[in-house]
């Protein structure tokens, strides 16, 4: 982090000394919209994985009268465990774990930006990430048999989904590359709110839901359930970006760019910065003269 900020930093300064080559394609107030391709640390995918010390565990359904039963059947209508050998859903077992992996996701942002005449300038802008984690676990029996076919587990899938939304201040610095192009060089701050929406896994072609909204406790006969609360928090991070520009005259600038950002995101039991980086584009209408 303190090495993207430096680098950063060396580009604005470097670019301030460009200036004099060309004025600043815009000043004043711009209204700002965007779409990125989001690509996602895997340092906190782990909070789907189901894990026994997670806030949503795997087992809290799998052994549960109400979700386990039903389990245990359809494994058994369609051929996957041998009843004789593994007789209730008790006896199943998770053999091995998920590793969660963020898929590639979108984002997208609208804020506003005002540019000086010098080429500095600053933006404020709202942005959501909607994000899916993705995993498979095996599943066995605590005798080690009972599994039909050739292997000695059944896999299963698990997934979980999240938002993040963010507001980023950014500083900026723009300088003219001709008539037409121009670069822009960006460094902000960003507070970052994460909703955790979903945490399925799925067994024998049916999915369930292991999102804690039972207090912690395993869903048999008399134990209710709560509304879900969101086991997200707020986390904040920092970011580098660089992006290049085409005038549209008359209308405002169309860009293409890249951002590195560090992320601290807080979920229920887990805390952790990563890098994140986004691939987007970026359209701002600049045609407000009356408040340059």
């Amino acid at each position: 982090m303190k090495h993207a900020s430096v680098i950063t930093l060396a580009l604005l300064l470097a670019a301030s000394t460009l200036a004099e080559d060309g004025k600043p394609p815009s000043t004043g107030l711009s209204i700002v919209g965007g779409a990125a391709a989001f690509v996602a640390s895997n340092s906190t995918a782990d909070f789907y994985a189901g894990l026994p010390q997670n806030a949503n565990t795997i087992d809290r359904v799998l052994h549960s009268d109400t979700y386990g039963r039903t389990i245990w059947q359809s494994l058994v209508n369609q051929g996957l465990i041998s009843p004789s050998d593994i007789g209730s859903h008790a006896a199943l077992r998770v053999e091995e774990f998920p590793r969660m992996e963020y898929r590639l996701s979108m984002q997208y942002g609208l804020g506003i930006r005002y540019d000086y005449a010098s080429g500095f300038g600053w933006m404020l802008r709202f942005d959501i990430a909607q994000l899916q984690a993705i995993g498979a676990f095996n599943l066995g029996s605590q005798s080690g048999s009972g599994i039909l076919g050739s292997n000695q587990y059944v896999r299963c899938g698990m997934a979980g989904r999240e938002d993040r939304i963010a507001i980023d201040l950014a500083l900026t610095r723009s300088v003219s590359l001709g008539e037409a192009w121009l670069l822009e060089l960006d460094l902000g701050a960003q507070l970052l709110n994460t909703r955790v929406k979903e945490n399925l896994m799925e067994v024998a072609g049916n999915t369930y839901s292991i999102l804690d909204v039972w207090g912690g406790r395993t869903p048999d006969a008399g134990v209710g359930s709560y509304d879900y609360v969101n086991q997200g928090g707020i986390g904040y991070g920092v970011y580098a970006g660089f992006w290049i520009g085409l005038r549209v005259g008359g209308v405002g600038n169309i860009k293409v760019g890249y951002s590195c950002l560090q992320q601290h995101v807080i979920l229920e039991g887990y805390s952790a910065w990563g890098w994140q980086h986004s691939f987007g584009l970026r359209l701002e209408m600049n045609s407000f003269d009356f408040l340059k």
